[in-house]
């Protein structure tokens, strides 16, 4: 398992999803792995969305990467796509979205991963593989704005 260096560290993380085990999984293996400095953990689609609304002017409170879940009560990944895409530029920009879901519909599948704010879907469990994927996403995409 590759441990991420200092500097190649996500500022911040938010985890979304209505399991705990699944939270809790999640949580340990980006400790584990240093690939963030902060992890924020959301248990519905709901409350992330609260999150950013009452961050939104606070850039470094923003997660860098977003893991949601598809499969969630009242608000679900749809809901919340669709309600983050009503966030100002500077919050879309900031933060990329990762689908972490174990559904294998291919059907939400297909749906979801043309959200232009979605750049990965991975299956459950996270994994270190999985992390390294998506910090090279992450790196790939911000050489583009520089």
């Amino acid at each position: 398992m590759s441990q991420a260096t200092e500097n190649e560290r996500i500022a911040l993380v938010m985890l979304v999803d209505d399991n705990d085990t699944d939270n809790f999984i999640s949580k340990r293996i980006i400790e584990i792995t240093k690939f963030a400095h902060r992890i924020e953990v959301k248990n519905s689609g709901k409350s992330a969305l609260e999150y950013l609304e009452r961050e939104k002017s606070n850039p470094e409170n923003l997660p860098n990467i977003i893991f949601l879940d598809i499969n969630m009560p009242i608000v679900d990944g749809f809901v919340f796509l669709f309600e983050f895409d009503m966030f100002p530029d500077e919050v879309k920009e900031k933060c990329r979205v990762v689908i972490l879901s174990s559904s294998d519909n291919k059907k939400d599948i297909e749906k979801i991963v043309d959200n232009e704010h979605v750049v990965k879907f991975v299956t459950k469990p996270l994994s270190a593989q999985a992390l390294n994927e998506i910090k090279q996403i992450n790196l790939k995409d911000r050489m583009l704005k520089l």
